[in-house]
């Protein structure tokens, strides 16, 4: 008998220790970079967010969140308001200043990588799981992400035993005006490879390219993000404002792609392997498809 009241006793002082330890986490979370808002919200912190960035788009309900702005031009005022325990952001997040703003006001700031990679990603969830209390569910994101990967390598390895990487261009803008091209190291250049294209810009980040250039370079395919329009509207607008593009092989073949921005902003995002396989499709097309 003495033994099952011990038993039970260290039972409700494990389920007290661990409620304390719950209360003790951040309640109130503003989050800046689209992919680490996204993740979390995949790892349940959803409910707490009580304001988010202008590239923290998805999921839907995001949107309905305060703003507080874009997430290298953040304000302290903007973000204190909002009463928040802790602001996540990855390292594009600033000014620098205004963080240090923040951290005097009492605020947890806690910053993350933008790298993409793997085993930055796994580092990032790690440190969410512990920061939400989450820790199981974040490895068990991360082994499914990587699982997702691991199949698509395969998938871009088959395609590539029939066909040659195609030569790609992804290019970022607003409204269709002067274009970035995204360069290695990027989370773009990252994405185009996972999906199986060979990306034609050689130089390191985002940079501004003559449109002569860009012809130039003659991609088979081209990738467009939009920071301000979409769909056809942002096609048009592309190609209205950079006319030269006209003349590139993506173009008159008709292999020009749209991409969501937001999938290029804090790093390695959960809706990232989906797009994969939906680039590889327009890297790869089905012979059926291109058959005249």
């Amino acid at each position: 008998m003495r033994l099952n009241i011990r038993v039970v006793a260290l039972c409700v002082a494990l389920l007290v220790n661990q409620g304390a330890s719950a209360a003790d986490l951040p309640q109130r979370w503003v989050s800046a970079g689209g992919a680490l808002s996204e993740w979390v919200s995949a790892l349940g912190g959803e409910p707490k967010l009580v304001g988010v960035d202008t590239t923290s788009q998805h999921p839907e309900a995001l949107r309905a969140l305060p703003s507080i702005g874009y997430q290298r031009q953040l304000s302290a005022e903007g973000v204190l308001s909002l009463r928040p325990q802790i602001l996540v952001g990855t390292e594009e997040m600033g000014p620098p200043p205004v963080l240090a703003q923040i951290r005097s006001a009492g605020v947890q700031v806690e910053l993350f990588s933008a790298t993409p990679d793997l085993p930055t990603l796994q580092g990032n969830l790690q440190h969410l799981g512990q920061l939400l209390g989450t820790e199981a569910e974040a490895a068990r994101l991360f082994d499914r992400y990587q699982e997702q990967l691991t199949q698509q390598h395969a998938r871009v390895a088959e395609a590539q035993r029939k066909q040659k990487a195609p030569g790609v261009l992804l290019l970022v803008g607003s409204s269709g005006g002067k274009p970035l091209v995204a360069g290695q190291g990027t989370a773009a250049d990252w994405l185009l490879q996972q999906a199986g294209g060979h990306n034609l810009a050689t130089h390191s980040g985002y940079k501004s390219f003559s449109v002569e250039t860009l012809a130039s370079l003659n991609p088979e395919v081209l990738v467009f993000a939009d920071r301000a329009l979409s769909g056809e509207e942002a096609r048009a607008a592309l190609f209205r404002e950079n006319p030269i593009l006209s003349s590139t092989r993506a173009a008159r073949d008709g292999r020009v792609m749209e991409l969501d921005p937001t999938l290029l902003v804090g790093g390695l995002g959960p809706r990232l392997p989906q797009s994969l396989v939906k680039l590889m499709a327009g890297f790869y097309p089905d012979e059926s498809a291109t058959a005249p």
